[in-house]
């Protein structure tokens, strides 16, 4: 069995200041066709679908649609705050070759 993505407490740290003040919308993290690399991250608020999985924790979601998942098998969402600019990102297992735009990945 493949594990579910995991994410990092800063992940939803900052989703919760991204929702602040408004009813919550979870982030979505899809795996698309496409990108330097073969495979491109999807990354954006979005209602959840009804067979998505669903990470929560303390009101705020993080949703998976069925057929990104296989991709996202132990993966680590995260948020990270750098020079180069604060955003998500996913360390992956699966990958075995990403993009330095840091989006992009193969398997």
């Amino acid at each position: 069995m493949n594990l579910p993505p995991k994410v990092t407490d800063r992940a939803f740290d900052r989703l919760s200041q991204i929702n602040a003040g408004k009813d919550p919308v979870p982030l979505r993290i899809a795996v698309l066709g496409g990108g330097c690399s073969g495979f491109q991250y999807d990354i954006r608020l979005d209602a959840p679908e009804t067979d998505d999985l669903i990470l929560e924790k303390s009101g705020q979601k993080v949703v998976v649609d069925p057929v990104s998942l296989p991709y996202l098998a132990g993966a680590v969402i995260d948020f990270t705050d750098e020079l180069i600019g604060a955003r998500f990102v996913i360390e992956n297992p699966n990958a075995t070759a990403s993009c330095g735009c840091g989006t992009s990945f193969s398997i």
